[in-house]
Parts: structure tokens; sequence; C-alpha cells
């Protein structure tokens, strides 16, 4: 299995929520932890992006909040957010 890494941007973000958001804090650490053991577990809902985010893939962390990720030598995963945050609509 290829090595889990995080842009320091999104682990700032995921520290904010760990302090302030517990449940959405679980959920993300639930949703990595099945990506661990598959990175395509239905649950997650892994797919690969189009347009300026075509080298990337997305995970749904709940309905509304995917985290995104590159795949290479490692998984690298830069960016989380509300689906319109993330997808910038």
């Amino acid at each position: 299995m290829k090595k889990i890494e995080f842009d320091i941007d999104l682990i700032k973000s995921i520290n904010k929520i760990r302090s302030g958001n517990s449940p959405l804090y679980k959920k993300i650490k639930k949703q990595l932890s099945l990506f661990q053991q598959n990175p395509h577990h239905p649950s997650l809902q892994t797919h690969k992006l189009t347009g300026d985010l075509k080298d990337s893939w997305s995970i749904s962390i709940d309905r509304n909040h995917p985290m995104l990720y590159r795949e290479g030598k490692t998984f690298l995963f830069f960016l989380f957010g509300t689906h319109d945050e993330v997808y910038k609509k």
C-alpha cells in the first residue's frame, strides 16, 4: 500500500475541525482509515476528477464534504471542504 501524505494547509484545516467540530473530525478519521484499507471502498465514493482537477481524485467524507488527493509515489491529500468550497461553484 502506498503511503498517505497531507498538504500542510490541509493539516491545518483538519486540526481546526478537530478542535471545533468533533463529529466531522470523527468522520474524517473513519473515512481515511477505510481509504488506508481499500482506496476504492464503496462508502468512499472514490472517483477521478475532470477539468482543472483532472490529475486529482476525490473521496467522500460525508454527503457534503469531499477530500481531494493526487496519486503518485504516495497518496497526497491536499484539499477538504464543502462541495461548493472544493469545487468553487
